[in-house]
């Protein structure tokens, strides 16, 4: 994987589809994970503990895999029903063991059209556990991309990896097997190319900082506090967005934001959104799609 450092000011303006100036994509991760791992390492479930005192692999953690599933059993259909009601789309990520254990949540989001995507095989096996071995890696890859297919019937375009952590090669896989965009590079708040050995991938960029898990769960937002961090987000980035367009990014886990005491931060902000005339509505194939189609009015002679 290969990019070009290119400053915002070197680039033309970006010109999003009918004059929109933000491309707001809502995130819902749909992610499952192992009660326990054989080992006696401390285990890692792809994201912040409710309780900070992290057990071995082999010993289950019951408070803080019950807190996880919360949003499984009752978070994400509170979301499902908030968006439902304000008539917007969620662009979903999920484990590849989702489909097998929690199989509701993926139907409830194809049953709905949304975009769902890969987000590797379970929660807590991260790519980079594999980096020195780069065998290993393709095959969880490419067994994710099949289950995907297999219960989905049609291969995913894109990918975002556990906890954002790929590898080098990462992109390149995806590539080689007819993805079109990546998302775990956070450097940016525009589409670029990555280069590939097998032609390009568009950067997609996914967000920790614009993140549930990072407003309430690492620095303690109340739910006002949540909201508005969100519109003044949308707001800078609408305002730059007469200029040369956006991406915004909201990643959502349904056992943080799916909380009864925390939809009214999503309702409020999603309300505000709907208010802005340049907002796109996109999923990321859309994106990835129109950037392929359009790269070089914004980046000319921009190699693949």
């Amino acid at each position: 994987m290969d990019y070009d450092y290119i400053p915002l000011p070197e680039r033309l303006p970006l010109r999003w589809p009918n004059g929109a100036r933000v491309a707001l994509i809502l995130t819902f991760n749909l992610e499952t994970w192992d009660l326990t791992k054989d080992t006696d390492r401390p285990y890692y479930a792809g994201g912040p503990s409710i309780l900070p005192d992290i057990l071995p692999g082999n010993v289950p953690d019951f408070p803080n895999y019950s807190w996880r599933e919360y949003g499984q059993r009752v978070g994400i259909w509170r979301l499902f029903e908030l968006f439902d009601a304000l008539g917007v789309k969620a662009s979903c990520t999920t484990n590849a063991v989702t489909f097998e254990r929690r199989k509701a949540m993926t139907d409830a989001v194809l049953a709905r059209g949304w975009e769902l995507l890969t987000h590797n095989w379970e929660q807590g096996e991260l790519l980079t556990d594999f980096a020195s071995d780069p065998a290993k890696e393709r095959e969880v890859v490419l067994r994710t991309l099949d289950q995907f297919e297999r219960f989905t019937g049609r291969r995913s375009k894109g990918w975002l990896s556990s906890s954002l952590r790929g590898t080098l090669q990462t992109a390149d896989i995806l590539a080689e097997y007819g993805a079109t965009f990546y998302c775990d590079i956070m450097n940016d708040d525009q589409p670029y190319l990555l280069r590939t050995p097998h032609g390009p991938i568009v950067s997609v960029p996914y967000s920790n900082e614009i993140n549930d898990f990072t407003f309430i769960t690492r620095k303690n937002y109340t739910t006002d506090q949540f909201r508005d961090a969100l519109i003044e987000e949308l707001d800078v980035l609408y305002a730059e967005g007469a200029t040369t367009g956006r991406i915004m990014n909201v990643g959502l886990h349904p056992h943080v934001s799916g909380r009864a005491h925390r939809i009214r931060a999503l309702r409020e902000f999603i309300e505000h959104a709907k208010s802005l005339p340049g907002v796109w509505w996109a999923t990321r194939e859309e994106i990835a799609d129109w950037y392929l189609a359009n790269h070089e009015s914004h980046i000319p002679g921009q190699l693949g």
